[in-house]
């Protein structure tokens, strides 16, 4: 048997504040990989194969975000969440990733609801993580974007979409086998 680390943003302030550095990060003892190719839902090319940065749609963003993580580009990665979702600070949100050698992703159908000048977007998600060992494992939950509306923008800095919340849990089957799920209250 063998482990890896990957992080799990859980969103909101309160419960960063309240895990401990090593804490956000899911420490398991895993089976061995069973192989397989990264690469993306729906199509596109495999998430580390080429650079990727689209903040046009909640579902781009978060390919983005992805891609990013396969390709160690942390900072990158790291830039997508809003200053309110409660990410770490750099340093602890790297070392989450540090084990974490390829991801999968697969996207659900997005929801989104407008709200005093913003739209947020719920996207069921599941990614297979494969660490640098070669263990593999499957997480499922929800992430939350938001799109402060442009014209409501007048003053610098501009704010583009944004990762405002995410949820992941250890799922229990394969990933071709798992789906995404967001609350219906988008919390």
């Amino acid at each position: 048997m063998t482990g890896f680390r990957l992080a799990v943003l859980i969103g909101g302030a309160a419960a960063w504040a309240s895990l401990a550095a090593s804490a956000f990060a899911i420490d398991q003892t895993l089976p061995p990989a069973t192989g397989g190719a990264t690469s993306p839902d729906a199509g596109m090319p495999a998430l580390g194969e080429t650079y990727r940065d689209d903040r046009s749609t909640p579902v781009l963003l978060i390919g983005s975000l992805y891609n990013a993580i396969d390709r160690h580009e942390y900072l990158r990665a790291w830039s997508y969440f809003s200053d309110e979702s409660g990410r770490p600070d750099f340093e602890t949100f790297q070392r989450g990733y540090e084990t974490t050698g390829g991801v999968r992703l697969k996207l659900g159908e997005p929801v989104g609801e407008g709200a005093a000048g913003s739209v947020f977007t719920s996207v069921p998600t599941v990614i297979e993580a494969t660490g640098t060992d070669g263990s593999v494992r499957v997480f499922s939950g929800c992430y939350v974007t938001r799109l402060v509306q442009p014209a409501n923008q007048a003053t610098p800095p501009f704010v583009p979409l944004q990762i405002f919340k995410a949820t992941l849990r250890p799922a229990r089957t394969k990933f071709d086998e798992t789906s995404g799920d967001c609350p219906a209250d988008g919390a």
